[in-house]
């Protein structure tokens, strides 16, 4: 089984989703459609579309092929975490890091269905938030965990392994994996890393300080990030974009390398090199 799973916002009218399907059905794979994002709005999925959900079927497939932007990747890897089903992004979104193939590509997608291709594997980060000394929310991340202020400027501090990093007063603090050196992290000012390499980085938001600089970690470290001396101050955790999670004053967000990976497939189009030197020039 191969699950297409599209963006109808971007996909318009399932278009590029339909060429998918018939080059599978035409080549002897079995298909289904799992479309993402598309909630109640039943309006901007065709009546004549047949549809599954994506978590009853998960487990039985050999690939998921996903149309739509890194957002979309990101939201189909949330909803398979624990699976190590491989996953082919074709971007239609503006950057798409994340994606091998673009709609100009769809017919390699053939090719992926019979295995022609390379896996790679992206660290994900396990996140929880202690309150109290207990555990109020656990995540995966495939991307990042962001705490970030409600329009206010806030104290983050920061420590690796329980010795101090880094204090400042800011925007707010990302911690991101290689996968999402180049979203979010990139544009306050983080490194780029190449996505297979087993790190985290923290990178402040508009940091108050000049000193405040990004930090690359090794696999094995702990990050634990505190906002601080909130008060009448809010402050949110959000991870992978999703919907935010207020914070309360000592909360502590504490992040490390998950056991779970998300396996990416690598069609050999082009080294994560020249795509960032396309994408970013």
């Amino acid at each position: 089984m191969i699950a297409i799973c599209p963006n109808p916002f971007r996909d318009a009218e399932l278009k590029l989703t339909r060429q998918a399907v018939k080059l599978l059905n035409d080549a002897g794979f079995k298909t289904a459609v799992c479309p993402v994002f598309a909630g109640e709005n039943d309006r901007v999925i065709p009546d004549n579309i047949e549809t599954e959900r994506l978590g009853d079927i998960a487990r039985d497939c050999s690939l998921i092929i996903i149309i739509g932007g890194d957002g979309t990747i990101l939201a189909v890897s949330r909803q398979i975490k624990g699976l190590e089903v491989p996953l082919l992004g074709v971007n239609l979104g503006t950057k798409g890091f994340m994606a091998a193939l673009e709609p100009e590509d769809i017919g390699l997608i053939v090719k992926a269905a019979r295995g022609e291709y390379k896996i790679s594997r992206r660290t994900m980060l396990d996140v929880s938030l202690i309150r109290d000394g207990k555990a109020v929310y656990t995540d995966y991340a495939l991307n990042d965990a962001v705490v970030h202020g409600y329009g206010d400027c806030v104290k983050i501090s920061a420590w690796c392994d329980g010795e101090r990093m880094t204090s400042f007063s800011g925007d707010g603090v990302i911690i991101s994996t290689a996968t999402g050196s180049t979203g979010y992290s990139m544009s306050a000012g983080g490194p780029i890393v190449e996505p297979e390499a087993d790190a985290m980085i923290l990178s402040p938001i508009c940091a108050h300080m000049m000193s405040a600089r990004s930090f690359v970690l090794g696999p094995g470290r702990r990050i634990s990030v505190k906002a601080e001396k909130l008060h009448g101050r809010k402050a949110y955790l959000s991870v992978d974009g999703n919907p935010v999670l207020d914070l309360s004053n000592g909360d502590m967000l504490l992040a490390e390398r998950s056991e779970h990976c998300t396996l990416m497939v690598d069609m050999g189009r082009k080294s994560f090199y020249e795509l960032a030197f396309e994408k970013l020039t």
